[in-house]
């Protein structure tokens, strides 16, 4: 365990109820639309797995691979998306919906009636300071939209990603090519959501805590998937630097 390191500003271990957990960052190449995602997990990952180990894959890659991601110039918002995504929170940690490109994806994914009404039922809850109420009548598919951003790796700067499709049917497929339990999420420095899980996994509460931290980043770090391993003793090492923080734990490219 010695020769592991964590991304930059995150550690490698973490104590959940009273056990550590390494959180083993996996750097890969740019993931393409024309790359396998069984492939890209079994050619990183499969010779460092251990028995007992659990992976993370980001939901990002795994939507690149199902060909759910899209240029923003390939994107025409509609008016209402437009008109909407004005009245979309914007956090420091995403855009979201905030963007007419993603907005637009969601009306797509979800359909017009669905994002109105929950556009409806989330500005009444808000007059109560109730936040979140768009993302939970749209579902999770929608709330997993990603948008571009200056600081994610190039070239999904400038796209826009949907949610991956069946995700728990392309966790089993994971597992079964690996051995071990995969779970699909989508982290960010403000919440884990897990998105699919195989067999054997913990419960998604469990996972959302080891991963609490985002120690995979969303940026130029370039490690989509993680092994989560349970371990007595780790050397941690820390990555430790004066650069500035930048939003979902990300570095300039």
């Amino acid at each position: 365990m010695t020769d592991l390191s964590a991304n930059h500003g995150k550690s490698l271990s973490v104590e959940i109820e009273g056990r550590a957990y390494a959180r083993i960052p996996v750097k890969t190449h740019v993931i393409a639309a024309d790359d396998d995602i069984v492939d890209v997990v079994s050619r990183y990952a499969g010779n460092l797995l251990h028995s007992g180990d659990m992976l993370i894959v980001s939901e990002k890659i795994v939507a690149i691979t199902q060909h759910r991601a899209y240029p923003i110039d390939q994107i025409e918002p509609s008016w209402l998306a437009r008109f909407l995504s004005r009245f979309v929170h914007k956090s420091p940690y995403g855009i979201g919906l905030g963007s007419p490109y993603t907005m637009e994806l969601a009306i797509r994914e979800a359909s017009v009636l669905r994002v109105v009404i929950a556009a409806f039922v989330a500005g009444v809850a808000r007059l109560f300071g109730i936040r979140g109420v768009f993302y939970r009548v749209c579902g999770t598919n929608v709330a997993a939209i990603d948008g571009p951003c200056g600081y994610t790796l190039p070239p999904y700067n400038r796209y826009a990603i949907l949610a991956p499709s069946k995700p728990n049917d392309v966790a089993q497929s994971l597992s079964d090519a690996t051995g071990v339990p995969v779970a699909i999420v989508d982290a960010n420095d403000l919440g884990v959501a897990v998105l699919g899980v195989s067999a054997g996994c913990p419960k998604p509460e469990f996972i959302a805590k080891i991963l609490a931290d985002n120690p995979l980043g969303q940026s130029c770090e370039q490690t989509p998937i993680g092994i989560v391993r349970p371990v007595r003793r780790i050397s941690v090492h820390t990555s430790v630097s004066a650069a500035k923080r930048l939003p979902r734990g990300g570095r300039e490219c």
